[in-house]
């Protein structure tokens, strides 16, 4: 870490970037990416649509603000997107009879075959990374970006 002075001449604290947390997580997110955007961009979908698929295959039916919290989407952003993979068959958005502001989304049948056709080369982009990485480091590094992203959970 060094110290660099403000025009003020108040002392600051920087990192190189290669020892900033934040840094770090963005190179090691686009690190991995680059392995699944292309087999994405073949099915014509983006990463945030991809994050919804795969949150309501795994969890069912959810209310909107659940699929926003699960997939990591900024709400506006995932009212923004529904229409367009509502419009494309992937989901199915239903009222909730018992409170009109809630909407609920679930998976369609295309949004189930189009993970059925991205899972094999999901498949084998996981292998290779686990094959340069080693699969001991990858559930290590899962484990403990699990327990930094837990510490958020705590704050709330």
């Amino acid at each position: 870490m060094k110290h660099d002075l403000t025009p003020e001449g108040d002392t600051i604290l920087t990192r190189d970037t290669r020892a900033s947390l934040p840094m770090s997580l963005l190179r090691a997110r686009e690190a991995v990416m680059a392995r699944f955007r292309p087999i994405l961009a073949a099915e014509d979908i983006n990463e945030q649509q991809w994050r919804v698929i795969r949150v309501l295959a795994e969890a069912g039916r959810l209310d909107a603000s659940e699929v926003a919290a699960r997939a990591n989407i900024l709400a506006p952003s995932l009212t923004r997107m529904i229409r367009a993979m509502s419009d494309r068959g992937l989901i199915i958005k239903t009222g909730d009879a018992g409170d009109r502001r809630r909407v609920l989304l679930e998976i369609a049948p295309k949004g189930e075959a189009l993970i059925r056709a991205v899972s094999p080369h999901s498949l084998r982009a996981y292998a290779e990374l686990e094959a340069q990485f080693g699969p001991e480091r990858i559930d290590a590094l899962l484990a403990l970006l699990n327990d930094l992203a837990a510490l958020s959970e705590d704050r709330t």
